[in-house]
């Protein structure tokens, strides 16, 4: 049961932090600003995202792989800007469900000992 508990929780984190990614394309190409603004928001902010994951998260792969307090505040910012843009760019209730699902995968990644 435990096993089954922390591959759906890695399974859960891996599908939120898509949906982190395609919230902030969302959010870029809904924008009220001229095409060339929409679609360097739509395609940079997610890539500049991908990057910082990237860099500080990538599962024992990122070259400055961050740990404890850092991790968990990286992850707030990370979750919480995929549920700010989901709000801000027309879909507050998907926003707040994305950010619940999140807090559960948390609480049961730290229950499982996964993080």
């Amino acid at each position: 049961m435990l096993t089954m508990t922390k591959g759906a929780a890695a399974a859960l984190m891996f599908f939120l932090e898509l949906g982190v990614l395609i919230a902030l394309a969302r959010w870029g190409f809904t924008r009220e600003a001229n095409i060339v603004v929409r679609i360097l928001l739509g395609l940079g902010t997610p890539a500049a995202f991908a990057t910082l994951w990237g860099l500080f998260m990538a599962g024992g792969k990122a070259p400055y792989q961050l740990h404890g307090i850092a991790r968990g505040a990286f992850e707030v910012v990370w979750f919480g800007a995929g549920a700010a843009a989901l709000a801000a760019s027309g879909l507050v209730t998907a926003g707040v469900v994305f950010a619940v699902v999140y807090v559960v995968d948390a609480a049961l990644r730290l229950l499982t000992n996964q993080v």
